[in-house]
């Protein structure tokens, strides 16, 4: 490993990873990088764990996907255990899936038959928040190395910024365009009821616990029909 080209890489990265417009497509960039990064990885994916749901984000491959429904199935594995883990260990490694794994016997048996022969996975996170693993797949047994882990690991850390900071952003843009509709909604009132801009919002928020409908559902009903119904 060159860790000099690959400072490089990750700087050139963490550019590419800002300049997206959406979680979405930064996902993507991360997973893609991964296979193009770090030596051995065959295929990449990152895991959310809400609750005992997992929930796969911009797998390279459909083997991610497989392999995150195994987990969750059986509630066990790397990559589940990376996304829960708020203290602890912050990567694991299945170095060969041909021999018995005492850890996650059962997921380790299974991802055998999917054409798992090592993995990594590594927790994205920051200091105010755990978001979840990125999670590294090879087909061959061995593949990963003492670099490989040092590489993802440093890739994650990247990640896990650029991930954080694309959601702050997607959040923020919602909660403005949340507000845009309410003063719609609100101006719809005041002007067809003679309402004070006060008056008109708490129509709406009575309307949304009466109801028990998010306030800006109200608000787009609002908008689209003139009126609360």
């Amino acid at each position: 490993m060159d860790w000099r080209v690959f400072a490089r890489e990750m700087a050139s990265m963490a550019r590419d990873l800002l300049a997206q417009d959406s979680v979405g497509t930064t996902l993507e960039h991360i997973t893609r990088a991964a296979t193009q990064r770090v030596t051995g990885c065959d295929a990449a994916g990152i895991l959310l764990l809400h609750g005992k749901r997992v929930e796969t984000l911009a797998p390279t491959d459909d083997l991610v996907v497989k392999s995150d429904q195994l987990q969750e199935r059986l509630a066990e594995g790397p990559c589940f255990d990376a996304a829960r883990t708020s203290i602890g260990e912050r990567v694991f490694r299945i170095s060969d899936f041909t021999t018995e794994q005492s850890r996650w016997p059962a997921y380790a048996a299974q991802a055998r038959d999917l054409g798992v022969g090592s993995m990594m996975g590594f927790l994205l996170y920051t200091d105010d928040e755990d978001l979840g693993a990125l999670n590294l797949y090879s087909h061959r047994p061995g593949s990963f190395t003492d670099d490989s882990e040092t590489a993802g690991w440093l890739l994650a850390s990247h990640a896990a910024v650029a991930f954080s900071s694309a959601r702050s952003h997607a959040q923020m843009e919602q909660a403005m365009a949340t507000r845009h509709v309410i003063g719609e909604a609100m101006g719809i009132l005041m002007g067809s009821h003679r309402l004070t801009e006060e008056q008109a919002f708490d129509v709406l928020r009575r309307y949304s616990q009466e109801k028990n409908v998010k306030l800006r559902e109200v608000a787009r009903r609002v908008c689209e029909e003139g009126r609360l119904t």
